[in-house]
């Protein structure tokens, strides 16, 4: 199992519409196949700069490559993501077996 988090700040003001309309956007990823346990997060504590937070996870990297690739990740990333985000980290990780 794959787990893509990536933690993040936006441009807009901490509960203004258009951060309401961003989350909401950032929700309907979500849909695309292969996604599972998605979540929408915000930061409670503050040992970081970032605002939200956003997590899922895959059975596979064949369905966390078709994630990326898919044409509504794209388009959010292309339209969405890159104009409204000012700062994010992105954490991708696999349980270990010890």
């Amino acid at each position: 199992m794959i787990t893509h988090s990536v933690f993040f700040k936006l441009s807009h003001e901490i509960g203004s519409a258009a951060e309401k309309t961003f989350l909401n956007k950032a929700a309907s990823l979500s849909s695309i196949s292969g996604v599972q346990q998605f979540r929408v997060l915000k930061q409670t504590g503050s040992k970081n700069n970032f605002d939200y937070g956003l997590s899922m996870q895959f059975s596979s990297q064949q369905d966390y490559d078709a994630y990326n690739n898919h044409p509504e990740h794209v388009d959010f990333v292309e339209n969405v993501w890159l104009k409204e985000v000012v700062d994010f980290m992105e954490i991708d990780f696999e349980e270990m077996s010890l």
